[in-house]
């Protein structure tokens, strides 16, 4: 653990140590845009009376200007980026002690009727999600989200292999989710996507050569102008016929311009993140495959929206009032990059959608493997296909503090049931909540929290926190019915891990009894496999019936009159209760 906490105070000191440099040069750069502008305003003073003179240290200065603009708002690029990373690895300290509770708590994807995620507190506050999630995308963290929740027995020796490359990337990991985090997105990705399906050309295509013609014609006459061979009403009046070409489309490009306003930064820092796809050689088979969807032997996939990047901020000038009059005047500044953004539309459009998963997928996946890195001594499942579902050496659940939890050996065959008794606050529902996310991580290609483990896959489907419902005019009850009658039809058609908290919590004890004894039947004979808590003891007896079913035991003892647990996963039936104990203790009877 300490070395973790090194690597990052090593991270944090020298990205620190870069930004006070790049805030210098950051100084300097405006200091020098400061003393071009009084020059040129001197200049233009001395220089007043001669019109070609004034307008050529105007003209100049402009240029000199976007040079300097352009190389500060790389500086600040640099300063910002820096400033991310800091914060990453700031927040990879506070994780390490345990400091998540400000982190997006992902409350958005809660389902209560998913297979398992509201019972294993997968999203909401000091959730799973919560404490993993490093995602600065939004797709992203759709993505992950998916992941988490898809239940997927497919694939886990690759996606293993995949998040054991990503942990040992932590550099390229941080400088990939700086980037991702630079992401200005004023337009959601979904939008983006439909805008570039449903798009409709505008520009003739004659405005492939026009702008270039009508630029050399602009410019050998300002040269002539400047040469004293032909008078400034000449150059006003195309000054004003360039104009006049622009105008016919103005209504459209204004259009076009403030759809791609919204965009334009997206693109930026995305071509950048493909960048870093690219420039990176990766090993796994899933990364690898991944990869390639970027990869392209002809032209890098990061030149390309490289140039849709600069051709979108090429058009974004027209909001600088010189530039889009001179621009359009002379250039037909426009209409050229309007041109050029529909060509761009029609030839790589249909492409970007894919290129947007991956993006998303290495951001999700960067939260697997910075995971992974954060947990050293935890284990990737050897994966079987034999009768053994879970045997796992040590298990304890990855949100409790290492130092405090008390981990329990487990090992389930295929079809087996185990009923664990308990008294209250004596680990079941921890422990039923720690199996079903080792195999929910297992399932995911991430290591358990546990010194070994041995996993067969299998899909997970639980019933903890059944809840009644008023908009429904539902009982507490009959939600219960509902969601056993759901684990019921899945498993006619799946192979299903089965994690219950106590059956038929909502009706009487003689009747939950009958139900609840069979129930139990049913699922033996669908061969499932899985564990039931419960406080009915008289359920343990069915293991009598059941070869497949064993009973387990969380136990609790009254020692000079302080109750004390042991947190221990054992084999039997527990005896010792203590509600009347709690009840006497805390003197409400």
């Amino acid at each position: 653990m300490q070395e973790l906490f090194t690597f990052y105070a090593n991270q944090i000191e020298q990205h620190t140590t870069l930004l006070s440099k790049i805030k210098e040069r950051l100084f300097t750069s405006s200091m020098l845009r400061l003393a071009i502008f009084c020059i040129a305003v001197a200049a233009v003073y001395f220089a007043f009376g001669n019109a070609r003179l004034v307008v050529g240290i105007i003209l100049a200065t402009i240029m000199i200007f976007l040079f300097l603009v352009s190389r500060h708002s790389d500086l600040q690029y640099k300063s910002d980026k820096l400033n991310a990373l800091i914060k990453l690895n700031k927040t990879e300290v506070e994780v390490l002690n345990r400091k998540f509770n400000g982190l997006p708590e992902g409350n958005e994807f809660k389902d209560p009727l998913h297979h398992f995620s509201q019972d294993i507190d997968l999203f909401g506050k000091g959730s799973f999600y919560q404490y993993s999630n490093r995602t600065c995308l939004a797709q992203g963290t759709e993505v992950l989200a998916h992941i988490l929740t898809e239940n997927s027995i497919a694939q886990i020796k690759q996606k293993q292999e995949a998040i054991k490359e990503l942990s040992k990337m932590p550099e390229w990991r941080q400088e990939y989710s700086a980037v991702a985090g630079l992401v200005k997105t004023e337009t959601s990705y979904k939008t983006i996507l439909k805008w570039l399906a449903n798009y409709k050309s505008f520009v003739p295509e004659i405005m492939k050569h026009l702008p270039n013609v009508f630029s050399v014609f602009s410019a050998i006459l300002i040269t002539v102008y400047f040469l004293g061979f032909v008078s400034g009403w000449i150059v006003t009046g195309w000054f004003f016929v360039g104009l006049g070409i622009t105008g016919r489309f103005l209504k459209k490009i204004n259009k076009l311009s403030s759809d791609t306003a919204k965009i334009q930064s997206t693109f930026h820092q995305y071509q950048k993140l493909i960048l870093e796809i690219e420039k990176t050689s990766l090993s796994s088979e899933l990364l690898k495959e991944k990869r390639a969807t970027v990869v392209s032997k002809k032209v890098k996939t990061s030149k390309i929206l490289k140039e849709f990047a600069r051709i979108l901020g090429a058009l974004d000038q027209r909001n600088n009032m010189l530039m889009g009059l001179v621009g359009n005047a002379f250039l037909l500044w426009d209409l050229r990059q309007s041109y050029s953004i529909e060509k761009w539309i029609e030839r790589y459009g249909l492409h970007v959608e894919q290129w947007f998963a991956t993006i998303a997928f290495f951001d999700a996946y960067n939260s697997l493997g910075n995971f992974t890195f954060n947990h050293p001594t935890y284990t990737f499942p050897k994966i079987n296909n034999n009768k053994t579902v879970l045997k796992s050496e040590g298990a304890s659940h990855p949100l409790l503090d290492s130092m405090k939890s008390v981990p329990n050996d487990v090992e389930i065959d295929e079809e087996q049931f185990f009923i664990v008794t308990g008294a209250n606050m004596a680990g079941k529902s921890t422990f039923l909540r720690t199996i079903s996310l080792q195999i929910v991580m297992a399932n995911i290609g991430l290591p358990v929290c546990a010194k070994k483990a041995e996993y067969s896959p299998i899909k997970l489907i639980t019933s903890m926190r059944t809840t009644d419902s008023l908009t429904d005019d539902e009982s507490y009850f009959y939600s219960e019915l509902k969601r056993l009658k759901f684990i019921v039809d899945e498993i006619k058609t799946e192979r299903y891990f089965i994690v219950l908290d106590e059956i038929l919590k909502g009706t009487n004890s003689i009747d939950k009894a009958k139900g609840s004894r069979r129930f139990v039947k049913r699922l033996v004979a669908s061969n499932s496999t899985g564990i039931i808590a419960t406080h009915d003891l008289s359920l343990c007896d069915i293991a009598k019936e059941l070869k497949p079913v064993k009973n387990y035991y969380f136990d609790a003892e009254i020692v000079n009159g302080e109750l004390h647990f042991d947190y221990k996963f054992k084999e039997g039936i527990c005896q010792n209760m203590n509600a009347s104990f709690l009840l006497k203790k805390m003197e409400i009877i």
